[in-house]
């Protein structure tokens, strides 16, 4: 008899012939079944059957009804108490409607007849096998998507970590807390256990940031590395992943590991590397190392403006360093820190608040100037000046300014001082004996006197916005002006305000009222002798 075969048969599916008739099973297998490609178990018997059901999982059952050991019914009972879904073409010589109901009850998807024909058969095989079929497409196609959709899930990670990874690029310049974010980016993007970052330092590889297996986060890290692999990546300024054969012969503990050199306009910087060491992890793909080359680039850049900004903060240090050195010979030393941290804040303008004033005068410099060379008058003003600045640099006082032979300092601001009139006091008791001490060593005559003062004033930068200077300005300052001019050679003369604000810790001789020039009011003046220790 010939084999017929149907157009558009999808073969290939496997088929369990059951049945006790060796002729039966011969006919479907050699004319119905193997002619159109279909691969072919057989049983014997009942029993044989649900056996190689079992095992075979096969996607259609041709099931004889009349068997020994357990028939057709006992069968579909069984393999319904196994939960087996597999279609069943149901094959006997004595059809009844009692018994299509049963069968039909228990799964049978089809009722042959016997005798049949090959076409009849065939016909059979092919409706419930198309069942069969689109059971089997649906389920590839919904494996494909869910393929599909956790890929997709992963590819917006990717770029939700690359998107992360760009904003730290412009947000962080400091690389140990830059290059540690990096690392746990390649590990997060390629679902590794271990990252490394290794940068050319000097001819060396340095290790600057890791994260262990079994770490939360990448730390910072500074190790010389002498691994081959990451020499060679930077050698070669390829990307490179290895399998555990590769790690072996390298003697590396891993699984798998990928490596992506870093580079910048055509400079090997260093190599971003990830692996995985324990057995259930996954091997990374060419698509790793896509990944980790993506995140070197940002890596060389973020490095770039890091290496960048130190630069110019180092440049701006030693900028400030020397417009201190230069400008502190012109400038308070604390009006130049202040001008330094903000530079926006030098603008004209000032505030009214509490200061103690001192100023200082030479006494005896004119006459002594008349007969002395300018070498030598420059000298002595140097000298004495000089003495000056650094005592009430010393107590922590604002040089104001120099006006020939003479000084103004204030005390209180810009830095504010709890103590600043017992500062002011003791400065200008400081001064006065080491003006004593200047004049012995240098044999001359000269000698300072001295006025202090406290009181409000209206303290900022007076001038132009061209030409402006940190002073006070108010009628504490022409007081203290005042009495520095009235005050003898060697004698500190200071106002009443001056005396009760430090009340026993003062040693003064009343003077009585004095006359100031260019007030309405006398002020009464005090010789300050010394200053009590506190108790």
């Amino acid at each position: 008899m010939a084999a017929l075969h149907h157009e558009g048969t999808l073969a290939g599916e496997t088929i369990l012939v059951i049945d006790d008739g060796r002729e039966n099973r011969e006919f479907l297998i050699e004319y119905v079944l193997q002619p159109n490609g279909y691969q072919v178990i057989e049983a014997r018997d009942g029993k044989e059957g649900v056996e190689l059901a079992l095992e075979h999982h096969p996607d259609l059952i041709l099931l004889d009804l009349q068997m020994p050991r357990m028939n057709g019914v006992d069968v579909l009972k069984y393999l319904n108490s196994r939960q087996l879904d597999i279609p069943v073409i149901l094959m006997t010589f004595h059809g009844s409607e009692e018994i299509a109901v049963e069968v039909y009850r228990l799964g049978v998807r089809d009722y042959v007849k016997k005798p049949y024909t090959v076409e009849e058969m065939l016909n059979a095989v092919e409706r419930s096998l198309m069942e069969v079929r689109l059971r089997k497409e649906k389920e590839s196609l919904t494996e494909r998507l869910v393929h599909t959709n956790r890929e997709l899930q992963r590819r917006v990670a990717e770029l939700n970590v690359l998107h992360s990874v760009g904003k730290n690029v412009t947000e962080l310049t400091n690389l140990s807390e830059l290059l540690p974010r990096m690392v746990d980016a390649a590990t997060q993007i390629t679902q590794a256990e271990e990252g490394y970052i290794y940068l050319v330092e000097n001819g060396r590889l340095i290790c600057r940031a890791h994260k262990r297996a079994g770490s939360p986060r990448a730390r910072p890290a500074d190790f010389e590395v002498s691994d081959r692999v990451p020499h060679y990546v930077i050698k070669q300024c390829q990307p490179l992943v290895l399998k555990p054969e590769h790690l072996a012969g390298e003697g590396i503990q891993a699984l798998s590991a990928a490596y992506a050199p870093v580079m910048l306009r055509g400079e090997v910087m260093g190599a971003l590397g990830v692996s995985n060491v324990s057995p259930d992890t996954r091997l990374f793909s060419k698509h790793d190392s896509a990944l980790l080359s993506m995140l070197t680039d940002y890596m060389a850049i973020s490095i770039e403006n890091a290496r960048n900004f130190e630069a110019l903060r180092l440049a701006k240090e030693t900028e400030n360093q020397r417009m201190r050195v230069t400008f502190e010979k012109l400038v308070p030393p604390s009006v130049v820190d202040r001008v330094l941290a903000n530079p926006d804040g030098l603008r004209l303008g000032g505030t009214r608040q509490e200061i103690s004033v001192i100023f200082a005068d030479i006494r005896g410099y004119t006459t002594w100037s008349e007969n002395a060379p300018p070498e030598k008058v420059v000298e002595m003003l140097n000298d004495y000046l000089s003495l000056a600045a650094e005592i009430i640099l010393a107590w922590d006082g604002t040089l104001d300014k120099f006006f020939g032979d003479g000084l103004m300092a204030i005390f209180n601001a810009p830095k504010s001082q709890a103590d600043h009139v017992h500062r002011a006091t003791d400065a200008a008791l400081a001064l006065m004996r080491a003006g004593e001490e200047m004049r012995a060593r240098r044999g001359d005559t000269l000698a300072y006197s001295i006025g202090v003062h406290v009181g409000e004033a209206v303290v900022g930068y007076i001038g132009t916005e061209r030409a402006m200077n940190y002073t006070a300005i108010g009628d504490v300052v022409n007081t203290a002006k005042r009495l520095q001019e009235l005050a003898p050679a060697g004698h500190i003369w200071v106002e009443d305000s001056i005396v009760r604000r430090l009340g026993e810790q003062v040693e003064a001789q009343p003077l009585g009222e004095v006359k100031i020039r260019g007030r309405k009011q006398p002020a009464l003046a005090y010789d300050l002798m010394g200053l009590r220790p506190s108790l």
